[in-house]
């Protein structure tokens, strides 16, 4: 596997690690929405690499090395010597709902041949529960997926994704890994602590929230918040919610993306099925920066650096961490060495098993990281 790498800041794109011999099939661009959005910006690309498939995605931040940016875009190409990959993709509008979106692109890149999957989603339009549930669908047990939801900053308003166009909203992009030369790693950690008493969800609509205990959910919220009630919505995602489904002993994070006064309801990016059980949640600063260095630890291939690193961490992490935010993508870097080409984002969700040969899962709050080696 080679890389290269380019920056585009400050209206000029700068060549990080420009390598002119390589010939990528995949460029990755993570970058503002504005600029993604920008059809220069695709076009300059397409020109530069006009043989590779080109897969773009909004952010709330983008990571390059151990640096970390804002309002730039983050272009990462890559060439596999024995490696074959499809990239297809898909409108939300074209389906009924989101798992048939996820159901729809796992059976597109299916193969026998399929190790791995990673995924860039719409981060506004989707739920990422539901299109988690349809990629396991008819997901094989020795296929896993990773991948995360586009983020618009801090703004929530629109998310963008493309492939081999300019990137819009609505659009999800899928891009398969076939053949036995890939070695692909992934772990997710979160480091926030729980506090207060568990409770169960008596009254939801997917991924809606009415009530807890049979008691009003947001009224119950506020309680907790204290000081910051009066800085909501903004102020909920520094309070996520911890999760556990059924009999699972795996406890998911959820972010309220939005409150409505009106029925009393919280709206979370992913979904929390009656019965659940819930706990509030509350940051520690080392714990989430420390998460980072577990997950990148736990995404090893045999204990060996990694060709390229793919970090996905959740724009609720950057809001709390603030100026230490880059603490959390150096401490991959420790572990990954300065050989391991390193690029991400900060989303709306993040998308990873919990451990090998198991389902996928949508997550909020988490460091997620994928690995990449290829044998040659």
């Amino acid at each position: 596997m080679k890389t290269t790498q380019a920056h585009y800041i400050n209206g000029i794109w700068k060549d990080t690690s420009l390598d002119t011999t390589i010939k990528p099939q995949l460029v990755l661009a993570f970058g503002d929405t504005p600029l993604v959005g920008d059809e220069a910006i695709f076009n300059h690309l397409k020109t530069k690499f006009p043989n590779a498939d080109i897969v773009s995605a909004s952010t709330s931040g983008e990571i390059l090395g151990n640096e970390l940016f804002d309002e730039t875009v983050v272009v990462t190409a890559i060439e596999f010597e024995k490696t074959t990959i499809k990239a297809v993709d898909t409108n939300f509008l074209d389906h009924e709902n989101s798992f048939e979106v996820g159901k729809y692109l796992m059976n597109t890149l299916l193969a026998d041949d399929l190790t791995s999957v990673l995924v860039f989603s719409d981060g506004g339009l989707i739920n990422g529960s539901e299109l988690v549930s349809g990629l396991n669908e008819d997901k094989p047990a020795n296929v896993f997926v990773t991948g995360g939801l586009a983020g618009d900053a801090a703004r929530f308003k629109q998310t963008f994704v493309g492939l081999n166009e300019t990137a819009f909203t609505g659009k999800i992009v899928a891009i398969g890994f076939y053949g036995s030369n890939i070695t692909i790693g992934h772990s997710s950690y979160g480091g926030w602590d729980e506090f207060g008493r568990e409770r169960v969800v008596t009254s939801s609509d997917k991924n809606v929230l009415y009530e807890l205990d049979n008691e009003n959910a947001l009224d119950l919220y506020k309680e907790y918040l204290g000081p910051y009630v009066d800085e909501l919505p903004g102020s909920a995602l520094l309070f996520p919610l911890s999760i556990k489904i059924g009999d699972d002993n795996v406890n998911l994070v959820r972010t309220i993306l939005s409150i409505d006064e009106s029925d009393k309801s919280m709206t979370f990016a992913g979904n929390l099925p009656i019965g659940s059980k819930v706990r509030l949640m509350k940051a520690n600063f080392d714990k989430l920066i420390h998460a980072s260095t577990n997950a990148a630890t736990e995404s090893l291939n045999d204990n060996k650096s990694p060709d390229l690193a793919i970090l996905i961490s959740c724009v609720g992490r950057k809001l709390v961490l603030q100026e230490r935010t880059v603490e959390e993508v150096e401490a991959a870097r420790n572990i990954f060495g300065e050989a391991t080409t390193i690029t991400g984002f900060y989303s709306y969700g993040e998308i990873s098993p919990f451990n090998p040969n198991t389902k996928c899962e949508l997550h909020n709050q988490t460091m997620t990281i994928t690995t990449f080696n290829e044998s040659v």
